[in-house]
């Protein structure tokens, strides 16, 4: 993508108002609303799983916008763990490829943005793992080993059974206690 058009659609993304996740994906402005407290729910009980193998030096971070101009792709995971180092900046965006893993709670008003446009997506921009916890599905993917622009590796599980997270965190996530959405 021509930088410049990089540029302008990034700065249309950030004229938006308060309240909404805004991405960029291509030429393509991807807004979403609050989500739900099931979904806050969920992500605080994988975020607590993750906090206690996080590697020295990076911090967890919800809402953090990763930037990939070479993809023209800017995405807003729902957790990302980023050296704390990159964190120290003014800017409204950090590098995609610092980010350990990208993990979504799936939106109920717009599942594909998760299994098809990020998916697609997170790969791209050199992010080596995308966990997505669906709980309208009741279930649990862990995407890795990224290869020609493509998650390799899938890995699913129903709520209730367990996933192998790899290193750099290197634990097996518990799915028990996540809830579906009513």
């Amino acid at each position: 993508m021509n930088p410049q058009h990089f540029e302008l659609l990034e700065e249309a993304r950030r004229a938006l108002p308060d309240g909404f996740k805004v991405e960029l994906s291509g030429d393509i402005l991807v807004m979403q609303a609050s989500p739900s407290a099931v979904h806050q729910l969920n992500l605080s009980k994988v975020r607590r799983q993750f906090d206690v193998h996080t590697p020295t030096g990076y911090i967890d971070t919800g809402n953090s916008d990763l930037e990939s101009p070479q993809t023209a792709k800017v995405r807003n995971p729902d957790l990302t763990y980023l050296p704390e180092d990159a964190m120290t900046t003014t800017a409204s965006s950090v590098a995609a490829d610092l980010a350990l893993i990208a993990v979504e709670v799936v939106s109920p008003s717009n599942p594909e943005n998760d299994w098809v446009g990020k998916l697609r997506d997170y790969p791209l921009m050199g992010i080596p793992l995308y966990l997505i916890v669906d709980a309208r599905q009741k279930t649990v993917t862990l995407f890795s080993e990224v290869e020609n622009g493509r998650y390799r590796l899938r890995e699913d599980a129903n709520f209730g059974e367990t996933v192998h997270i790899p290193e750099p965190f290197g634990f097996v996530l518990d799915t028990s206690d996540l809830r579906p959405y009513s």
